[in-house]
C-alpha cells in the first residue's frame, strides 16, 4: 500500500485527526461485550482455532535469538500443527501455516535461509526503526528497513516515534512514517503504535489514522516489550479507526495486535472482535494478523485435546 494520493497534501487533512474525540467508557463497555460472548464448542471451535493459526506472526524476538532456534521457528511455522492430528480432522491438504515468522533485523537471513533450503515459500516479518523505543537516528532507523529488505524480508514492523504522537506533532508523525513507506518498497509495513506509551485513547486513534494516511498496510498495538500491549479496548478504538478509514477512503487496512496473547481463548475473542467490528473479510491473513510466540503452543494442546479427548503431555507435542 502506497499512501493515498488524498493524503499527498496531508496539512488539509489535519482537521480530520484534530476533530477526533473517542468516548473512553463506551469503548469500555464495547469490549466487555466482546469479552463476553459465547464461544462455539467442538467443532466450531476446532476450525475458529485453525483459521488463527492460518493469522499468526510466530515471533522470536529475544536478545539469545541465534541461527538454531530461527530455523526452529521456522520448521514449526511450516508445520504448525502435528499432521496426524490434522489428519484426524482431514485438514492434512488444506496448507494450514502461519502467516509468517517475525524476528530481529540481523535475524532475517537466518529465516530465509531456512526456508529456502526447505523449499518452502513463508513471508518473513522484521522489526525494524529502532524496536522497540524507537529511540533512535532517523537515518540509522531508515537504513535498518532498507537492510531488512535487502536481506529478504516482506514485511516490515516499524515503530513510530511516540514522542510526536504524545506533543500532537501529526504532520511531522505523517511525515516520519512516510519516509518509513518508502524506504520499504514492495515490502508490506505495519506500524507499531505503541499503545501503552500513548496516554489515551484519543491519541491511539489519531496516530492510527495518521499511520493509514501515510501508506501503513496494517496498524499494529504493540512491541510486546511495553507495560501495557494489546488490549481489548484499544483495539476497539483502532479498528473502529481502520473501519473509519476504508470508509473515506474505501483502502482496506489490516490490524495486528501483539503482546500478552498467549492462549487459545484470547485467539477465539481476537477474531470474533474482529469479525463483529471489521466483517468476514478482515478473518484472514492479508487482513489481519495475530503477533505472538507462545500463543501456537497453547492452540495445538486444544486442537490435541478436540482429537483425543485428552490434554497432551509436554513431550506429546513438538517444541513451538
Amino acid at each position: 500500500m502506497v499512501a493515498h494520493p488524498l493524503f499527498t497534501f496531508f496539512p488539509q487533512y489535519l482537521e480530520w485527526v484534530s476533530r477526533v474525540r473517542v468516548n473512553h467508557q463506551a469503548v469500555l463497555r464495547r469490549a466487555q461485550q466482546i469479552q463476553g460472548r459465547k464461544q462455539g464448542k467442538n467443532q466450531w471451535q476446532a476450525a475458529w482455532l485453525l483459521r488463527a493459526v492460518t493469522c499468526i506472526d510466530l515471533t522470536t524476538l529475544a536478545g539469545d535469538d541465534t541461527p538454531s532456534n530461527v530455523h526452529r521457528l521456522c520448521m514449526k511455522a511450516m508445520q504448525p500443527i502435528r499432521h496426524d492430528l490434522l489428519e484426524s480432522m482431514d485438514m492434512q491438504d488444506k496448507g494450514i501455516t502461519t502467516a509468517a515468522v517475525c524476528v530481529y533485523p540481523a535475524r532475517v537471513t537466518d529465516a530465509v535461509k531456512s526456508l529456502k533450503l526447505a523449499n518452502f515459500s513463508l513471508p518473513v516479518a522484521s522489526v525494524a526503526t529502532g524496536f522497540p523505543a524507537g529511540q533512535t537516528a532517523m537515518k540509522t532507523r531508515l537504513e535498518e528497513v532498507r537492510m531488512a529488505v535487502e536481506d529478504g524480508a516482506t514485511e516490515v514492523d516499524i515503530v513510530i516515534n511516540r514522542m510526536l504522537a504524545l506533543t500532537g506533532q501529526w504532520e511531522a508523525l505523517y511525515q516520519e512514517i512516510r519516509q518509513f513507506r518508502e524506504a520499504c518498497g514492495e515490502a508490506h509495513m505495519k506500524t507499531i503504535m505503541a499503545v501503552g506509551e500513548l496516554g489515551n485513547f484519543t491519541n491511539v486513534y489519531k496516530a492510527s489514522l495518521v499511520a493509514m494516511m501515510a501508506g501503513s498496510d496494517f496498524i499494529k498495538t504493540s512491541t510486546g516489550k511495553e507495560s501495557v500491549n494489546a488490549t481489548f479496548p484499544v483495539a476497539i478504538v483502532m479498528v473502529r479507526a481502520i473501519r473509519n478509514f476504508f470508509l473515506r477512503t474505501g483502502h482496506k487496512v489490516g490490524f495486528k495486535p501483539a503482546g500478552g496473547i498467549r492462549t487459545a481463548k484470547d485467539s477465539l475473542v481476537w477474531l470474533t472482535l474482529m469479525k463483529e467490528e471489521l466483517g468476514d473479510e478482515w478473518l484472514n491473513p492479508s487482513l489481519f494478523r495475530l503477533g505472538a510466540s507462545t500463543l501456537l503452543a497453547d492452540i495445538e494442546r486444544q486442537i490435541y485435546h478436540y482429537v483425543t479427548g485428552r490434554y497432551a503431555a509436554y513431550h506429546e507435542l513438538p517444541l513451538a
